[in-house]
């Protein structure tokens, strides 16, 4: 079964995805806004801004015209961050208004992790929000542990695609899967995407911990806890408590909270080092979501009355400024308490369902 894909959006990821389905034999179209870079691509064959020593399959259509892209698709991809999410959505909503009435209905999925600025919308949210009143299937969210760095090195690498469509999800699962990019459906869809957003937060945290000279007793104790305040926020938002131990949740946070490939665990290391954060964002061409998502979040606990303590310290740390060392002190310092963690929120789920 061949499909037309467009990804949109020529960074690390959506490289590395385009990658994949290229290899899986499927007709695939790399879309950038940036003109200089597909035509640096399709001169060198490589995407030098982003992963410099790979060679991209040449069977990988590269594109600037958003136009094309929307218009050669049957599936859309978006991989562009967060932020730059409803402008890309809201430009092809207009596109998809004049295709034509014989064309098959597209899939809508997106591979990207944040949550919207101001309204704390989900990724899927904005698109549904963006896409109103047209015909499409999905959305379908792709997300769980995954460097790009490793995908086009082949690396064994399992991830989750969900949506309330099953028949969408399957879909995106067919195409994806190998023997080395393995793909699971989940109808969660609140779960993937937050565990995919809120350990951006925690993964600076890690990264923080290392540029100050921790070791692995405090990073285990961060991601643990870390994982426990995800668990917390998500199902008070209306995710499934079990998504937290899956591949979107504590997978997800492990590969992105002890890895160097982790642009938030660098960031993380770098403000604990001494970096400004408006010096952290500016020297990366990649987005450093978890530094966003870290007003989203906070915003979010405080409405539902939600108990995180990380996430507080380290909004604390990245806007409030307050000194770093202080900030864990306080944290190691806080009323003792009952561990109350992911286990226990699984423990009661089940009890609910049984």
């Amino acid at each position: 079964m061949s499909k037309r894909v467009s990804i949109l959006g020529a960074g690390s990821w959506g490289t590395a995805l385009a990658s994949v389905l290229a290899k899986n034999k499927q007709e695939v179209l790399l879309w950038s806004r940036d003109q200089g870079q597909i035509e640096r691509i399709r001169a060198t064959g490589k995407n030098a801004d982003y992963l410099a020593d790979y060679v991209l399959p040449a069977n990988i259509q590269l594109s600037a015209d958003l136009a094309a892209a929307v218009d050669f698709a049957d599936i859309i991809c978006f991989v562009v961050p967060t932020k730059a999410i409803r402008t890309l959505a809201s430009q092809v909503a207009n596109l998809l208004k004049d295709r034509t009435s014989d064309r098959s209905v597209p899939v809508i999925m997106h591979a990207s992790k944040g949550l919207e600025q101001g309204s704390h919308l989900r990724i899927s949210q904005v698109l549904a929000d963006s896409l109103a009143g047209l015909d499409y299937r999905g959305v379908v969210v792709l997300s769980g542990p995954s460097h790009a760095e490793e995908v086009v090195r082949e690396d064994i690498t399992a991830i989750t695609a969900a949506s309330q469509d099953d028949e969408a999800a399957r879909l995106i699962q067919t195409l994806f899967s190998n023997d080395f990019f393995r793909v699971y459906t989940n109808t969660d869809v609140i779960g993937v995407e937050l565990g995919g957003a809120l350990k951006n937060i925690i993964a600076l945290g890690a990264g923080a911990l290392v540029g100050l000279g921790y070791g692995d007793n405090a990073k285990a104790a961060l991601v643990t806890r870390g994982l426990a305040e995800i668990s917390r926020l998500g199902v008070a938002m209306g995710a499934d408590p079990l998504t937290f131990a899956g591949l979107s949740g504590v997978g997800d946070l492990v590969v992105t909270a002890t890895s160097p490939h982790s642009r938030n665990w660098q960031a993380g290391r770098a403000i604990a080092q001494g970096q400004a954060v408006k010096e952290v964002e500016g020297g990366s061409r990649m987005v450093v979501e978890g530094i966003s998502t870290a007003i989203a979040a906070n915003e979010l606990a405080a409405e539902l009355e939600i108990d995180m303590p990380i996430t507080q310290a380290i909004y604390d740390v990245v806007y409030l400024e307050k000194p770093i060392r202080q900030v864990i002190n306080n944290l190691m310092r806080r009323k003792g308490k009952g561990e109350v963690s992911m286990a226990s929120q699984l423990a009661d789920a089940s009890r609910e369902n049984n």
